[in-house]
C-alpha cells in the first residue's frame, strides 16, 4: 500500500470569484478584519485561499506590532480558526 500526500493546492482568482459567487466562501475581508481584529496593530502581509484535503482555507499572514510574522488560517466557510501560530 503506498500513502500519498495531499499538498495544499492555491487556488487562482477566476476559482475564487466563482466561489464567492455561489455563496461557498465567505468575503476574504471577512477573514482580513478577523485577523487584524486579533492582533491591533498588525499589518496584512499576505492572504490566500487554499484547498488542502477538500477544506477551502484563508491563509492570512500578519506582521504584529510587536513584528512577529503570524500565520492564521480559517475555514474559508464559516470564519472558523483552524490555526493561529508564529511563522518561521
Amino acid at each position: 500500500m503506498i500513502a500519498t500526500v495531499s499538498p495544499a493546492r492555491d487556488l487562482d482568482q477566476d476559482e475564487v470569484l466563482k466561489l464567492r459567487q455561489e455563496g461557498v466562501i465567505l468575503p476574504l475581508e471577512q477573514f482580513i478584519e478577523e485577523a487584524l481584529g486579533r492582533y491591533p496593530g498588525s499589518k496584512l502581509l499576505e492572504a490566500e485561499l487554499e484547498e488542502k484535503h477538500d477544506v477551502l482555507v484563508y491563509e492570512i499572514e500578519l506582521l504584529t506590532a510587536d513584528h512577529v510574522v503570524r500565520e492564521l488560517k480559517f475555514d474559508a466557510r464559516d470564519c472558523r480558526l483552524l490555526q493561529d501560530k508564529e511563522d518561521d
